[in-house]
């Protein structure tokens, strides 16, 4: 197989490769509720792709002067490490062949999440996937968060590769708009929202799992001359 290591794959985590969006909607709604305010799916929706501090900080304007944001990150961190510890994590379809199909083609690979890094290190172990990427970049490691594009610049930079010869996966519209920025291609694998029409078109392509993304990135890798 031909070796790719001039181009790489950049990855979100939540909701791209793992199920966990769902667990963060269930624990920080229970959170909230705890706290006395209700955390409306809508509201919860318009967090996805964002930093944690970002979103912590939308909700405390929308929840009022009374909310207690470092009680209620004690409070859902306690919760999402009890649901982890009983559960586990799943990951999405497709993920293990288009991982397999890559360290065949010797492409290489990083984590790009707006998750904060010790948080984001205990997801990738318990979902076994730690080993599968060479860097993973958090949102805590840059100085503005998704959609701006400095999360995938320096994911690029720790791989070696220009930004022009990544493609990215994203769930979210914060995340395509922060690989747009960057340079890169994008292919968007929705999650808990589907696309606005304008991130639609900033996508190079929009499909239902990573089982349809795989002969994408294949044929990128083959053929694509990696320009956004």
């Amino acid at each position: 197989m031909t070796n790719y290591a001039d181009k790489a794959v950049l990855f979100d985590m939540d909701g791209l490769m793992l199920d966990t969006e769902r667990i963060y909607v269930r624990v920080w709604q229970e959170a909230a509720r705890d706290l006395g305010y209700d955390l409306g799916d809508e509201l919860f929706v318009s967090f996805v792709g964002l930093s944690v501090v970002e979103s912590e900080r939308r909700l405390a304007r929308t929840a009022g002067d009374g909310f207690s944001i470092p009680a209620f990150r004690a409070r859902w961190e306690e919760l999402w490490r009890r649901y982890l510890d009983r559960d586990g994590i799943a990951v999405k379809p497709g993920l293990p062949p288009l991982l397999d199909w890559l360290d065949a083609a010797g492409a290489p690979r990083a984590v790009v999440t707006s998750t904060e890094a010790r948080e984001a290190a205990d997801t990738l172990q318990r979902a076994g996937l730690a080993v599968r990427f060479q860097t993973v970049v958090s949102g805590d490691q840059v100085a503005n968060g998704k959609p701006a594009p400095d999360i995938f610049l320096l994911g690029a930079q720790r791989l070696g590769v220009k930004a022009g010869r990544c493609i990215a996966l994203e769930d979210s519209e914060a995340g395509v708009r922060a690989a747009h920025a960057a340079g890169m291609r994008v292919i968007m694998v929705p999650d808990l929202k589907p696309p606005s029409p304008e991130v639609r078109d900033l996508a190079t392509a929009v499909v239902p799992t990573l089982h349809e993304a795989l002969p994408l990135v294949q044929a990128w890798l083959r053929h694509g001359n990696g320009a956004a």
